[in-house]
């Protein structure tokens, strides 16, 4: 049985063609991909030699579907279940994993199967008995639920770094990651969200999301802007939620003397940030790096994304059918989405 995926065959090299449907695993099952979002990372790897030549291979992580087929023995779903799936498998016996921190399991699996930019991906009898996959409610939207995956990691690092009330918080990267970082920052209790890009069509888009300044860093210097807005004092917190090297270096003089600068983005691979160590030992600045989600925080952010009074229909500004991944890709560089939503079996659900 064939079905349409969009494979990478290499950089800014993707198609959407027919390959075999992948077979129900033992113990496991089969999900039909109703919604999957286009996710930063995504792109960063659709537009690079991610795979160091290893093509085709189908991306896509932020899926959510029907149960299309279950594997004999399998009780815990059944066919027509609606389902949100985690991409993170954690063993749940690592120290970490124990200690409430899955996010750093030390055996951590990608989901198995085919990557979510397909029409149907397999779901493992492992990853159904470790967790991450949490039901959908009927009167949710599949393309809101989506919305649970990226959530996840924006909502464990203001958790892990206790964003609130009364926080002057900057943001560096207005992109769909960082709209959700202001949302949910005033949702905790943020006081003042700057939000800081070099793009004024997404500068613009971000202040719908509880950004109360906006700063283009192409126009002016954003540390004499943020100290200015700050009394000369700096801001609470820092988060650079942006690919730039660039951008770390300058966050560690946007923060204020023992304030917290978190490293979000990623930049890329074999790159190195210049940081001024002096600076950061004599103002007793702390840097924390983020990734990830623990299982605990990954089913918060979904409770949270799927919520009657969560905006995810703000954040969501482009719907596009599978074949249209190219154009959704280059909405979202240029800024003109804040977030593509693709789907596979069909725009009508």
């Amino acid at each position: 049985m064939k079905m349409k995926a969009a494979l990478m065959y290499g950089p800014n090299d993707i198609r959407v063609e027919e390959i075999d449907r992948p077979a129900c695993p033992e113990g496991g099952l089969i999900l039909k991909v109703m919604a999957v979002g286009l996710c930063g990372s995504d792109i960063r790897n659709l537009t690079s030699d991610s795979r160091r030549g290893n093509y085709p291979f189908v991306y896509g992580h932020e899926i959510v579907g029907v149960v299309d087929e279950v594997a004999p023995g399998l009780t815990k779903y059944k066919v027509g279940d609606r389902l949100f799936l985690f991409p993170g498998t954690y063993c749940m016996e690592c120290d970490d994993c124990i200690s409430g921190h899955s996010e750093n399991c030390h055996n951590a699996e990608g989901l198995a199967g085919t990557g979510g930019f397909a029409q149907y991906v397999a779901v493992s009898a492992r990853k159904i008995q470790l967790g991450g996959i949490y039901e959908i409610p009927e009167d949710v939207s599949f393309e809101a639920a989506s919305l649970g995956e990226p959530l996840t990691s924006v909502y464990a690092c203001e958790d892990n770094c206790k964003v609130g009330y009364p926080d002057t918080l900057v943001i560096i990267g207005a992109g769909p990651i960082g709209c959700f970082m202001s949302q949910l920052a005033k949702i905790r209790g943020a006081q003042k969200v700057i939000m800081i890009d070099i793009n004024d069509t997404r500068l613009d888009m971000s202040r719908q999301f509880g950004v109360d300044v906006t700063i283009n860093s192409a126009k002016e210097d954003p540390i004499e802007a943020v100290k200015k807005l700050t009394g000369g004092k700096g801001a609470d917190k820092v988060i650079s939620a942006n690919p730039a090297n660039s951008a770390q270096a300058q966050s560690i003089f946007m923060v204020k003397p023992g304030g917290l600068v978190v490293f979000f983005g990623g930049v890329p691979k074999g790159s190195l940030t210049e940081l001024d160590t002096n600076y950061i030992h004599y103002n007793n600045i702390w840097i924390k790096g983020h990734f990830g989600a623990s299982y605990i925080q990954s089913k918060k952010a979904f409770e949270l994304a799927i919520a009657k009074n969560f905006p995810s229909s703000k954040f969501i500004t482009h719907r596009l059918p599978l074949e249209e991944i190219n154009h959704g890709i280059q909405l979202t560089k240029t800024g003109e989405a804040i977030k593509v939503v693709l789907f596979p079996n069909g725009m009508e659900q």
